[in-house]
């Protein structure tokens, strides 16, 4: 489903397009939860200052760029693939999945996707992937900042209904609080079978 593409530069074309949409993941490395996508489309009437990369922002920043984001862009939309997926078709190829579900899921065709990376899914739409575009595009931070916000909020709920391993706190990511809790525990049902720290736990 993937394929690779060579870094661009930032066009100043684009500037004229008003259907470009945006498409970052997150939620690749953790070793639990979905892969989490989104795809905004920004209004060029609406500008929104401070704009980044999701990771580079505090957590208020962060909250507060989400709601701004979801009340001036022209479209928004998530996508994302299951633990399940994950696990069939391995993280890769889930991610494209997911991107694809959530430029599919916008209202409108959009006449130019910018993705974050060096990959494209394969699909129909006039497309190009921009390596750290999530610093570099607004609209591919917009869509960073939806999907983070989204996936944290989910982590901060699964703390909940699995307590002991943290999630809250790391996202699911693997930390060492984490690994020493799936070796306690062992693997919950939204860990990633796949990934081999939580295969390891298993014996």
């Amino acid at each position: 489903m993937a394929s690779n593409a060579r870094q661009v530069q930032i066009d100043p074309c684009w500037a004229g397009i008003r259907l470009l949409a945006g498409v970052d993941e997150v939620g690749r490395g953790p070793l639990a939860g979905d892969v989490v996508t989104a795809a905004v489309i920004l209004d060029p009437e609406r500008p929104i200052a401070g704009l980044a990369d999701s990771k580079k922002l505090t957590e208020k920043r962060r909250q507060s760029l989400y709601h701004e984001i979801k009340e001036k862009a022209l479209h928004w939309a998530l996508g994302r693939a299951s633990v399940a997926e994950i696990d069939e078709i391995n993280i890769l190829q889930a991610t494209m999945l997911a991107m694809v579900r959530a430029v599919d899921a916008l209202p409108l065709i959009p006449e130019l996707v910018l993705v974050d990376g060096n990959r494209l899914p394969t699909w129909e739409y006039s497309a190009q992937a921009v390596v750290g575009g999530d610093g570099r595009i607004a609209a591919i931070s917009a869509a960073s900042i939806i999907a983070k916000v989204t996936r944290d909020a989910e982590l901060l709920e699964l703390d909940g209904i699995y307590p002991g391993y943290g999630f809250a706190a790391h996202k699911g990511y693997g930390t060492a609080q984490h690994l020493a809790a799936l070796q306690t525990l062992g693997p919950s049902p939204v860990h990633r079978q796949s990934f081999r720290p939580v295969r390891e736990s298993r014996r």
